[in-house]
């Protein structure tokens, strides 16, 4: 009978290299899934907040068209442009425009005639859901220091600027461009736009009576200090 050679040692030895190769490779592919998810959650993050910051620049960018609109608008037309910010009219104000949510922007054609008819309204934004009117606490509040020297940095819809205590909510442009009340006060204004508690996210905007330039700010924080930037 001849002798018949076994390989049961070889054998083991494979199976055993097989089974650490197999232990070896489930260990990276958790180390893979892992360092996935941590990359997930940061790309999530990120994405949040560059959603979040969109959502400040659109209301922001938004209030400045309304503005500059109503007053090519007021040119083209050589008719009267009212646009009003969060609340509704000053007390007193001669004629009513409704009651706009603290989030709005409302537009108003008044035309002109005697006896002068109601302001007609043209159109209402809304500021998107996390953002707001507001002057968040830590802006800068110098006269040197507030965009155009414009208000105290206090009050988030500051318009009628150096009429009695200033703190109107709207802007009317005529025919020629210029800004004013509905006094014919010339109305110079400062409005800030931010994300609720976020200080860095500050937007301002300016209005020149006179010559109804508007002008658009971002706040910036170079070393830390908080400093108005023309954009």
């Amino acid at each position: 009978m001849g002798m018949r050679f076994t390989n049961h040692g070889r054998s083991g030895r494979i199976q055993r290299h097989s089974l650490s190769m197999l232990g070896f490779s489930m260990v990276e592919m958790m180390i893979v899934i892992a360092l996935m998810l941590v990359v997930s959650g940061i790309a999530v993050v990120n994405t949040q907040s560059a959603l979040k910051d969109s959502r400040v620049a659109g209301g922001y960018e938004n209030a400045l068209m309304q503005l500059r609109m109503a007053r090519q608008r007021a040119i083209e037309e050589r008719k009267r442009y009212i646009v009003t910010f969060g609340t509704p009219a000053p007390t007193g104000a001669s004629t009513p425009l409704g009651a706009p949510t603290a989030k709005s922007i409302q537009i108003f054609r008044w035309d002109a005639g005697n006896p002068s008819p109601a302001p007609v309204q043209v159109s209402t934004i809304d500021l998107p859901i996390d953002v707001s009117f507001a002057a968040i606490p830590g802006l800068p509040t110098g006269s040197t220091a507030v965009p155009d020297g414009f208000g105290s940095g206090i009050t988030a819809i500051d318009f009628d600027q150096g009429v009695g205590a200033g703190s109107g909510n709207l802007v009317m442009f005529m025919p020629d461009g210029s800004g004013h009340d509905l006094f014919g006060n010339s109305d110079n204004g400062i409005l800030y736009i931010a994300r609720t508690g976020e200080l860095s996210s500050s937007r301002a905007i300016t209005v020149f009576g006179n010559s109804g330039r508007i002008r658009g700010w971002r706040l910036v924080q170079p070393g830390g200090v908080a400093t108005w930037q023309v954009q």
